[in-house]
Formats: structure tokens, sequence, C-alpha cells
């Protein structure tokens, strides 16, 4: 019978920055597969993902493309969600962290901590990644830049991102309030982070050397959740991202009864996330949960990476290999059972040319598709291709069947503890087992003698028994083939895996006459080789992309048509300061003729002790140039000035009667 447990999942909300490549894709499969499964099961689930919108990153990447963050993001997010098709992804909701309605239940879980003291305001030094959207404290960096005197000036994130110095003011989070809290909660719940491995990180590195108060708002970023009440503040992307989990269920603190969505689903069974990102989920989102009075998850589980041999798939390595091609070539279901069967649990799996191909000939074509293919074959040729009843009259069938019922229930086991890698490697056993029993029965020497009719008809009935149960264990991990299992069976979909008996064979089914190979045999060196292309044209793009630019600095030329790319137009200064926090930088505000106020940072701040001479001024600006961050702000473009023979900068100036916006050539 159908259970009436409730089974949530969700997989960390992706950052929109192009194109997936193979390895980011693994969490999203690895929840559908376990969704799949508890359904499955007759479970009522509900599986969530989505797309972290907000934060620095999508301001300037959206800037670069001269676009509106929103528009920047739909075309990222209408992507995703064709690759998620492709991939055959059957989640419940995609959440995207812009939706008004998220946004405004982040800003009263905001109020709500603020109100009862669990932040409060104060001021931030220290380093910040943008491309992690990470604090870190000096301690926490992996490299350290120094200058003459040994003061530290930079420095790089332990992702290998650089990291800059921010001062400014900022609402704070007690973090270290629920310190000891917290780990008593690990304690009492070993289970809570998985792998074990994960959970000892998280006390070692972070716990026991001190939790610190965390920054939960930027005043230098616009593209986010407004502080109520503060709207110079922007709430820390983590804090918004981490909210979905509760706001995609409808979650409100305002309201004492909540939603029949968030009471139905809410502790989430699994959280799966990849390790990277586990900090987030172990520490911050716990503590943020306990502080609004929530039960917490009942898991998380942290999974390793899927590499390369020359380390972790990265677009600025170029080392990447992109699902779709490959699901043109080899088909989703071959992609899928890939990805699932290399990823041992907890650790990382190495993804090679070579391992690829040799999956699909020998688990897919010779062990899956050459039993199904043997099996109908006969079926056909020694019974009219009508399925036999199960009568047990050969010495192998009790010991098939056994194996039937022990598969099952470590099949279910190895789901329920996320191992996947494993949940597979016992459906292969059972498989590699079946294609031994027909071996042993010798289906052939059987035919040969009509007295071993019911012998023979045993065995095919067996087999077909074999595949029924092979197609139902596989329907999480690979959706199509199952299907294709059961047609060539010519028999119905077995129902819950709860309520499969190995017996309960339709007979006198009719299986196909001609079976098509499921996964037909690849040539290996062939496939090996296009496999191997497709990541040396990843790399061989990037690489080229490089040594172009490599050459162009060294030359220091630029073509034509480069420099007819710069715009250069007529800007007035409207103001004209010293930016906070540097000795070089002036801040300018200056009028571009479009009604619009763009901020252009310049350093000429030696030359200029006065920067307010400026104001009113006409100057030239290159107002094309792709936003970058500098000393924690934004510029928009650039301001042109020349150098005399003394090294004095002077900025270019120019007479009233041009009108700003005019373009300068």
């Amino acid at each position: 019978m159908a259970t009436n447990n409730k089974f949530y999942i969700t997989t960390p909300i992706y950052y929109p920055s192009g194109q997936l490549q193979l390895g980011n894709t693994y969490t999203t499969v690895l929840a559908d597969s376990l969704a799949r499964f508890h359904r499955l099961k007759g479970e009522e689930v509900y599986f969530l993902t989505g797309s972290d919108e907000h934060g620095l990153k999508i301001e300037l990447k959206a800037k670069e493309n001269h676009q509106k963050p929103i528009e920047y993001l739909d075309e990222q997010i209408a992507n995703f969600k064709k690759l998620w098709k492709l991939m055959d992804i059957s989640y419940d909701q995609f959440i995207r962290t812009t939706n008004p309605d998220h946004e405004k239940l982040v800003q009263h879980i905001f109020s709500k901590l603020k109100e009862q003291g669990d932040i409060y305001k104060g001021i931030y030094q220290g380093w910040y990644s943008v491309s992690d959207e990470e604090y870190f404290t000096e301690s926490q960096l992996a490299e350290v830049y120094r200058d003459e005197s040994g003061q530290v000036i930079g420095g790089k994130a332990p992702s290998g991102h650089e990291v800059e110095l921010v001062k400014e003011e900022t609402y704070f989070f007690k973090m270290s309030k629920y310190a000891d809290w917290l780990l008593n909660y690990y304690h009492e719940h070993p289970d809570f982070i998985q792998p074990t491995s994960r959970m000892n990180e998280m006390i070692n590195n972070f716990i026991k050397p001190g939790l610190e108060d965390l920054a939960v708002t930027r005043t230098k970023v616009d593209w986010g959740v407004k502080v109520p009440d503060d709207p110079s503040h922007v709430i820390y992307v983590w804090i918004d991202a981490l909210s979905n989990y509760i706001t995609a269920l409808g979650y409100d603190p305002n309201l004492t009864e909540q939603p029949e969505l968030f009471s139905k689903f809410w502790p989430a069974n699994l959280h799966l996330v990849g390790k990277e990102i586990v900090r987030f989920h172990t520490i911050y989102w716990p503590i943020m949960l306990h502080a609004l009075n929530l039960p917490l998850p009942k898991e998380v589980f942290g999974h390793g990476w899927l590499i390369m041999k020359d380390g972790k798939m990265s677009k600025s390595k170029g080392n990447v290999i992109y699902p779709e091609p490959l699901i043109e070539r080899y088909g989703l279901d071959a992609v899928r059972y890939y990805l699932l069967r290399m990823m041992p649990y907890g650790n990382d799996g190495v993804f090679t040319p070579e391992d690829f191909v040799t999956r699909i000939n020998s688990d897919l074509a010779n062990d899956l598709g050459n039993l199904l293919n043997r099996t109908v074959s006969m079926i056909n040729l020694y019974n009219d291709g009508m399925i036999p009843a199960i009568t047990d009259l050969n010495e192998e069938d009790c010991s098939l069947e056994d194996l039937a019922q022990t598969t099952i229930e470590e099949f279910d086991q190895a789901m329920q503890q996320t191992n996947l890698s494993d949940a597979l490697e016992i459906v292969w056993r059972f498989i590699r087992r079946t294609n031994k029993y027909i071996d042993e029965t010798s289906p052939w020497v059987l035919a040969k003698d009509p007295a071993l009719k019911d012998k023979l008809n045993d065995v095919l009935a067996h087999l077909a028994a074999a595949l029924r149960l092979i197609g139902l264990l596989l329907e999480p991990i690979m959706t199509q083939t199952p299907k294709k299992i059961f047609s060539e069976l010519g028999i119905d979909h077995p129902g819950l895996l709860t309520e499969f008996s190995f017996k309960d064979l339709p007979n006198n089914a009719q299986v196909v006459q001609k079976p098509t190979p499921i996964f037909p045999r690849m040539k290996f060196d062939e496939e090996v080789e296009f496999v191997g292309k497709l990541v040396s044209k990843n790399m061989k793009v990037k690489g080229r992309a490089q040594m172009e630019e490599k050459k162009k600095a060294e030359q220091n030329i630029i073509d034509y048509d480069d420099f007819s790319k710069v715009k250069m137009i007529v800007a007035q200064v409207k103001s004209a300061e010293f930016l906070s926090g540097s000795k070089k930088l002036i801040k300018f505000i200056v009028d571009d003729g479009k009604n619009h106020e763009r901020q252009i940072l310049s350093g000429i701040r030696p030359w200029y002790p006065e920067p307010e001479v400026l104001v009113g001024k006409k100057l030239i600006i290159a107002a094309n140039l792709a936003p970058r961050k500098m000393a924690g702000s934004i510029s928009d473009g650039m301001i042109l000035a020349g150098e005399n023979s003394d090294g004095n900068v002077v900025v270019t100036t120019l007479p009233d009667i041009l009108e700003s916006g005019a373009e300068i050539s």
C-alpha cells in the first residue's frame, strides 16, 4: 500500500552565470532521482530548485552586457529551464529570488530577526570576494598579499577568487550567540550533516576557532532585497538565498498559522548541496532557523565534485564538458546513469572520455541491453512471443528470486542513504546474476527436448520477471529506459516499489517481435576521440582567447575596429569628492546627457587635492566600457586626462558650447 509519508527535497538555487557544465548538473540530477524514488514508494514529494538572482555579480554582469539585471536574468533562467527539460528534471517548483513574494518574505524575516535582537548595526571591515559573495577573515584566506612593510593588501579566497578590503556600515547577525547551541545540536543529531567528514570540517574549521558575527547587509550593492526602513542597505545574498527553502512553501513570520504547503512539508527531509557551500547550509542556515523558532531540515548532504584529470571543471581553465552534446549523441539515460554511477558517496568523481565510453559499452550495452535483447529474442523463438507463468521448476530459480528480494531491500537502503552509486551497483549485481542465470539454465539446450518445455518456459518467465524488476529499480535514475524495457516485454508499469512482487508477472503478455537494442555498442576509439574533442574544443577556445589577449597586451596596439568600439562623449561634472577608504580615487557623478547620472572613479586624487574645482566642468569620458569595481565601489566609465613631462596629470576639459552627451570623434 502507498504510504502517507511526505518528502521535501531541495537543491541549492543556482547562480545564473551562463551555460551549466556537466558537473554543475549533478546536484539537480541527484535530487531528481531521489524525488522519483520516493514517488515510486508512494510518498508525497515536493522537489524544489531555482535560481539565486541578487548580488553584485549579477549587477556587474548585466551592465557588462548593457542590460538591466532582470533582462539578463530572464535570458539565463530560460536557458536553465530548457536544460532541466532536456534532462527530464521533475521539479515541483522553480523559485526565483526576484519573485516579489519571496523578496517580501525575506524582508519580513529580516525584520523579525532585527526586532528580537539577533541583528544589529555596526561597521564591517574585512575581506570580501565578489565572485563568492562571501566575507572572510584574514585567517580564512587561502593566500595573502603583503606590501614591503608586511601589511596585508589583498589575497585569495579558498575558491581562488580575489578578495578586496571592504569597510562599510552593515547589519550583523549574532552568530556567535548560537555557537554553543549549534555544536550541541550537531552532537545530538549526528546524521544532520552527511557524510560525517563534512560535520568534522565545520566543527574544526569554523566553530571551534570561534564563530564570528556575520555581516548580513551591503551598502555598495543596489541589486538585491532592501532592508525595510533602511533601503540604503541590501540584504546579504546568502541570507536571501537560504530563505528560499521556506519562502517557496509560503512561510511568513507574521502568520501564527502557516500555509498548508509549509505545514505539510517543513522541515525538509533533505538539502542537497555541493561541498563548497556546506558551511552556509550547516552553520548560517541552522542558526537562522533556530532564531526563527523553526525546526531544522533533517539532513544536509554535501556531495563531492565531478572533476577532470587536471582538477575541478572550470570555465576559467576551459576543461569543461557540457551535457547537451553528450545527450544528443548518447541519449539522456546514458548521461544520467554515468553521472550517478561515477560519483562515489560524498567524494569526488573523475570524468574521462575512456571511462564514459567504457561504461556505456560495458554496463549499458553488454550487461543490460544484451539481457533484454536475449530475453525477448528467446521468448519469441521458444514460446511464440508469449511470456509464460512462473512455476519454479529449475534449481536456479530460488537463488534468483532470493537475490531479487535482497536487491530490493539493499537498493532501498542505499537510496535512503543518498548513495546512488552503490544503489546502481546493487542493480547491476542483479543484472549480472540474471545474465549468469541464462548460462546456468541454458535455454537453447532445454529447447531441444520437448519434455523440458515446462522448464524452458519457467526460465523465460524468470528472465521476464527479472527485467520487470530491473526496469522498476532503474526508473528513478534512467527516465526513458524502463519504458523501453516494459514496452519490449509487452507489459504495463509494475506499480509502486512497495507493492512489487517478483512472481506477480502478467501471463501471456506479448513481447515485441523484433527487439531493438536500447544501447547499441559503440566503437571505443571513435567515441573516446569524439568525447575528448568536446573537452579539447572548450580548452582551445579558452586558450586561444587568452593568447590573443596576451599578444595584444604585449604589442600594446589595437586595430581600427577596436578603436571604433570606444564611445567617447561629453559629460558634465555634477559632484566630485574623495572616495572614502582610498588614497588615489575621486568619485565623480556626471551628467551624460541622457537624464542619467553615472558614477565614475578616477585615480587623480594626488593632482586634485580640491576635487570640487572640477564641478560644472565638461569632460571627455569613455562611456561604453564594462563597469568595474574599484575599492568596493562601481565605476561606470573612464575620464580622459593627460600627463605632462613633469608627471602632472590634467583632466581634459571642453568648452561649455558642447552639450552633455555629444559624441567625440
